[in-house]
């Protein structure tokens, strides 16, 4: 299933009233010991609705008088095809989905598993499905059962590993589901029936709410502002002016 608007689609979380630094620490600890174990960031989710089992899933897909080519679909056809002006040739084909591929940066997908967690993990865009295929191996509680990947709908089983994520369609993301690949018995039912991811991985669900989170900073309180002394102000004396004597003249004597 490759991501349209939608995504990313509504999951279950969990709620956290408050969040302290130790906690923080803690699920980021976590993060970085599972990214050094398995080689990736990956996170976990559950999903909120129930997801479709392989009955049901098999029972969705359309016959095969849906995908008949009709001439309905041979005149839309070929009324695109009148709408392209100038032939592209092949090198200027290259050049545009060369453009295409350096715009995208990462793609994410998400794995499902029968029993609602998701796997969410980013590769790069040239990276091949076959590393998908590596890093669920790793993360899977069962790895010594075989096992394959799906689209849906309608459901179609990933065959070719060997194709890059942009090649494959699944970018900027897309949706894969997992399934055990044994025949219908005991030993299916009892391995899908038993946790599909190792409990480690399992221990990350909801964790990436703390390790995002913004802790508040402490408030510290402002030194309040010393007194001041009340000081008179100076007072400020007026000068009076000061008053002459009368000059005698030299030529006056008594």
């Amino acid at each position: 299933m490759i991501l349209d608007g939608s995504w990313p689609l509504p999951l279950k979380r969990r709620r956290f009233t408050s969040i302290d630094s130790m906690e923080a620490a803690s699920a980021k600890a976590k993060f970085a010991a599972a990214k050094e174990k398995f080689g990736r960031e990956i996170r976990v989710f559950e999903t909120a609705g129930l997801l479709p089992t392989q009955n049901e899933v098999s029972n969705t897909e359309e016959s095969d008088d849906f995908y008949e080519f009709t001439a309905e679909d041979y005149h839309r056809l070929m009324a695109n095809k009148k709408e392209d002006k100038f032939l592209k040739t092949r090198k200027i084909r290259e050049a545009e989905e060369a453009a295409r591929r350096a715009k995208i940066a990462k793609a994410v997908i998400r794995v499902r598993f029968p029993d609602n967690h998701t796997l969410e993990v980013t590769f790069h865009p040239s990276e091949t499905v076959q590393s998908l295929v590596d890093l669920v191996a790793k993360v899977i509680a069962r790895p010594d059962l075989p096992f394959y990947l799906y689209t849906t709908p309608p459901k179609k089983q990933i065959k070719d590993l060997t194709q890059d994520f942009f090649s494959a369609g699944f970018i900027p993301g897309a949706i894969v589901y997992f399934l055990y690949d044994l025949p219908k018995g005991d030993d299916a039912a009892a391995a899908n029936s038993a946790p599909f991811l190792q409990e480690e991985v399992i221990s990350l669900k909801g964790l990436e709410a703390i390790a995002e989170a913004e802790l508040p900073e402490p408030v510290q309180s402002a030194p309040e502002p010393a007194a001041a002394s009340a000081v008179p102000p100076p007072i400020v004396q007026e000068s009076k002016p000061t008053e002459k004597k009368p000059a005698k003249p030299k030529w006056f004597k008594m």
